[in-house]
């Protein structure tokens, strides 16, 4: 069994939380939070001990892994404290919103062979999974355009989009990710954003609709489109056009049932709400392939450098965003 301590126990920590505690490969030792009360609710959600420090909870002789999903800015601290207390990361992303600081972290840990994992948690989405799996068994020929589409059913509170790094770094960073894992390295990139929505991500200097055009090294074009908000639900799906056909992975609904009546058509339900619902099996299947990398001894699927990248890609989205222009991407 690998014994994990949770840092940080807001939403996405708790429901870390409990999906290593059913593992069953897994053991939630111990969780922390900057708030006790709340690190002790975690605690008695899954029988772990609520630490009374970071410290504490790295020292802890059964903690062999650390699951980091406190706010984006103490990640690289708590990635170079865990590494060096010999303990496997997986880290919430990003690993953090400023470049130079990511180069940093990895500097401070390299030479340890650390075993870090960036939670890329679509990756693992079993939809998302098999259409990459088709696509790499060559079922629809070279790729030559990919579409993914993003939409959050409300934008977040503008409190949250001061702190978050904003659109490019919060949200389209998952989408950076999907688009290298569908169409492989990306060489250029070209942002628009909108204020479209709500005023207060205007002042808070960022957008809430964006569409972004990326190219990969292949020569495939990517189409990622956001939006702080979706009437409908958690829009998210993507498309993968090839020579030889086409491959789609569509949005998840609360059942699949279908109606037909005088008034519509094949009717359905809504789709799932937000993210925790909508990559429940994702994200369980995220740490069942950090479990299976600490027991083999592997690199993770999305790792420190995939998470790199991701940032390198947001990075040049908000400077063609800025000047208008294509931003072309070292390889």
């Amino acid at each position: 069994m690998v014994g994990f301590a949770v840092l940080g126990c807001g939403r996405i920590g708790r429901m870390h939380a409990l999906n290593v505690a059913r593992h069953p490969r897994a053991t939630l030792v111990t969780c922390y939070d900057k708030f006790p009360e709340t690190a002790r609710a975690a605690a008695a959600e899954t029988g772990a001990v609520a630490a009374d420090s970071i410290e504490a909870a790295l020292a802890h002789p059964e903690v062999q892994a650390v699951l980091i999903a406190t706010p984006t800015d103490t990640h690289v601290d708590l990635i170079v404290a865990a590494v060096r207390a010999g303990k496997a990361v997986l880290c919430e992303k990003p690993i953090d919103l400023d470049m130079a600081r990511v180069d940093r972290c990895w500097n401070a840990i390299r030479d340890r062979d650390p075993l870090v994992m960036i939670g890329f948690n679509r990756r693992f989405d079993r939809s998302f999974k098999a259409v990459r799996d088709r696509v790499a068994a060559g079922e629809i020929g070279a790729v030559e355009q990919v579409v993914i589409t993003s939409r959050d059913p409300a934008p977040p509170p503008v409190s949250y989009i001061k702190t978050s790094g904003g659109l490019f770094l919060d949200m389209t960073i998952h989408d950076f990710d999907m688009a290298r894992y569908l169409a492989g390295d990306i060489v250029a990139v070209f942002a628009a954003g909108a204020n479209l929505i709500e005023p207060g991500i205007a002042e808070a200097g960022d957008v809430d609709a964006a569409m972004v055009v990326l190219r990969a090294a292949s020569g495939a074009l990517v189409h990622i489109n956001n939006s702080r908000r979706c009437a409908y639900g958690y829009d998210q799906r993507i498309e993968v056009f090839g020579a030889d056909g086409m491959l789609q992975a569509h949005n998840q609904h609360a059942t699949t049932v279908e109606g037909w009546t005088r008034e519509r058509t094949r009717s359905r339900d809504r789709v799932e709400d937000f993210f925790i619902e909508r990559y429940t099996q994702a994200y369980n299947a995220e740490i069942d392939h950090f479990v299976d990398c600490i027991e083999a001894r592997r690199t993770p699927l999305a790792s420190f450098a995939e998470g790199r990248e991701a940032l390198r890609l947001a990075e040049a989205a908000l400077q063609s965003l800025r000047t208008g222009a294509v931003v072309r991407v070292a390889r």
